[in-house]
């Protein structure tokens, strides 16, 4: 097992329900988690603060040596989540994707909405 910590940031604290999810399937794993308390929630704040904020917050993850990060915030997600897998040398995961297509999945009609 590697012991370098998975990083996980949201706006707040909302991510913790996502740190949670992770350690229940994951309990082995060390994680990082950063809410950003201070500047949060990130929905009101334009494009270019919220990009600044987490990109900021994934620089430190990245510096304190993370494996992976999960950004656990869906306003974060969509403001940098192309630049961040270009910037970064370890894999960048986002939480939309996923709960878009397990919405999709349990439609009959195939969509959302």
């Amino acid at each position: 097992m590697d012991n370098k910590p998975i990083g996980i940031l949201d706006s707040g604290v909302g991510g913790l329900t996502v740190a949670r999810a992770i350690l229940d399937q994951l309990p082995n794993e060390p994680i990082r988690y950063i809410g950003d308390t201070a500047n949060g929630p990130y929905g009101p704040r334009g494009i270019a603060e919220v990009r600044k904020f987490s990109l900021d917050i994934m620089d430190k993850l990245v510096k304190d040596g993370v494996k992976a990060i999960v950004i656990a915030c869906n306003t974060a997600s969509a403001a940098t989540l192309r630049d961040a897998r270009e910037r970064y040398d370890v894999p960048v995961i986002e939480v939309i994707g996923p709960a878009v297509r397990r919405a999709v999945s349990v439609t009959r009609n195939k969509k959302v909405g």
